[in-house]
């Protein structure tokens, strides 16, 4: 009974489109107007403002935590809780707010990683770091770190019904990532700090 409402409560949290918000409280372009389209914190740092990228991944973040962290101190079943984690991420890619056209999620799961166990959370983190860092592409650092995630969590986790929602939630990633992975493969992916021109 309990599984259909926190899904939907979940879905809207995800759906918060912190990129629009935080652009526009900023009176900074919207983000799907220039670069890759893309309503996410690399795509508001082509704006310039390094503040309000900082601001939207940990608004993104944010909400896949607080979804996963409040089942859990509901002291939901681990079946619902997986649930939940899906459908916040699911909110961040297809929110209902920007007629399902949304980022990519990878804050989002990164919340919900951390929420779930940070120390996998944090390793995930480390991992998007120090590619991100020695490559300076957010395309190549996502990647690295959805293919770590499931490892780093059945580490220290075991399976269950939330390894089994991580493990779908990467496959997502990865699906959104495809257009990089071709730009990667090509030479012509964009590097962090770089800006755009629209379109």
């Amino acid at each position: 009974m309990i599984a259909f409402p926190a899904s939907v409560v979940a879905y809207l949290i995800g759906s918060i489109p912190f990129a629009v918000v935080v652009s526009r409280l900023m009176g900074l372009p919207d983000p799907r107007s220039f670069g890759s389209g893309n309503p996410g914190a690399t795509n508001v740092l082509r704006s310039g403002s390094k503040a309000a990228a900082a601001l939207t991944l940990a608004g993104d973040a944010l909400k896949g935590w607080v979804a996963v962290w409040a089942a859990l101190e509901l002291g939901l079943a681990e079946e619902i809780v997986a649930v939940v984690a899906l459908a916040v991420f699911l909110g961040h890619l297809f929110p209902v707010w920007l007629r399902f056209k949304g980022g990519k999620g990878v804050a989002t799961a990164a919340g919900v990683l951390l929420a779930v166990d940070w120390r996998a959370g944090l390793a995930v983190l480390a991992v998007w770091a120090v590619v991100v860092a020695a490559s300076r592409y957010s395309s190549l650092g996502a990647l690295a770190a959805s293919l770590f995630a499931p490892a780093a969590l059945y580490w220290l986790r075991g399976g269950g019904p939330l390894f089994a929602a991580v493990i779908a939630m990467c496959a997502l990633l990865v699906w959104r990532h495809e257009a990089n992975i071709r730009k990667l493969l090509r030479g012509e992916e964009s590097r962090i700090g770089a800006k755009k021109a629209a379109p």
